[in-house]
């Protein structure tokens, strides 16, 4: 079966990007999808297949939060080897969830996703937590420290105190953990979190502007995206030598930011028509 076309996983991902209850492990997929052309229909539905063959694994109902991070950590940290590595960090496919399930190493957020998606297959209270810097996996009352256990499957799903997570905090940005850390994140603020990973990681290498690209359009699918992604879209297709497009991209977000920041506003129309004369 061929891969996907590119407008085929825009026009999926905004549908499902738009859905009253966005699919996590889909859009993750499709994120998949954009930015790996290997990836086609079969593939896609063997990622589903194996987080649901995982799901299968896990014991009935282990009981209380404590035992199901427990069950998941010896199942997927254990007898699969589900973890990460610093030098993960450097690889794209380390953001990519059928890539991640089948290396079994990945970044926090991607592993965490993984965590979730099996857990919730097989019945479990799970949520994803978006802690400054580490993304971890929460089980049980969310903010409830008494009741709610943290696991971190970045280190293979080891159990984290309270002194653990505020630690993490503590090194990502200096400040306290604070209860709303520990809330519930929504799938989409977790695909906005793994386009942002993907677009710093071709931001740090030129050459991969097209994965830059990629990251872009996929964010501005979402709802409520931040309007400078329009300036960052524009940039990236200047640099890529499509000057028309990128000029309209930016003379559009000119267009969007001129009624709070005439400078700025005034600064992209002449990166714009700063383009346009390379046409020249």
């Amino acid at each position: 079966m061929s891969a996907y076309d590119p407008a085929e996983v825009r026009r999926l991902f905004s549908a499902e990007a738009r859905a009253e209850r966005p699919d996590l492990a889909m859009l993750c997929l499709l994120v998949g999808a954009a930015m790996d052309p290997e990836l086609d229909e079969a593939g896609l539905d063997a990622a589903q297949a194996e987080l649901d063959r995982l799901a299968g694994e896990v014991p009935f109902r282990p009981g209380g939060a404590g035992a199901w991070a427990e069950a998941l950590r010896e199942l997927l940290g254990g007898r699969y080897g589900f973890h990460g590595s610093a030098p993960d960090y450097q690889r794209l496919e380390s953001s990519l969830l059928h890539q991640v399930l089948a290396r079994r190493r990945g970044l926090p957020i991607l592993l965490s996703v993984v965590w979730v998606e099996v857990a919730r297959r097989a019945g479990a209270p799970v949520y994803g937590v978006a802690l400054p810097g580490h993304f971890v996996v929460g089980f049980g009352p969310p903010g409830d420290i008494g009741r709610q256990v943290l696991v971190d499957p970045f280190e293979g799903g080891r159990v984290l105190t309270g002194g653990d997570a505020e630690l993490l905090v503590a090194g990502a940005t200096g400040a306290r953990l604070e209860p709303s850390m520990l809330a519930p994140a929504e799938p989409l603020e977790v695909v906005v979190r793994i386009l942002n990973n993907i677009r710093s990681w071709a931001a740090a290498r030129p050459e991969r502007s097209d994965v830059g690209l990629w990251g872009v359009e996929l964010s501005l699918l979402i709802p409520s995206h931040p309007a400078r992604l329009r300036y960052e879209k524009g940039a990236l297709l200047v640099r890529r030598g499509d000057f028309v497009g990128g000029a309209a991209e930016l003379e559009e977000y000119a267009d969007l930011v001129e009624v709070v920041d005439e400078g700025t506003a005034e600064r992209v129309r002449r990166e714009a028509q700063a383009a346009r004369a390379m046409l020249n």
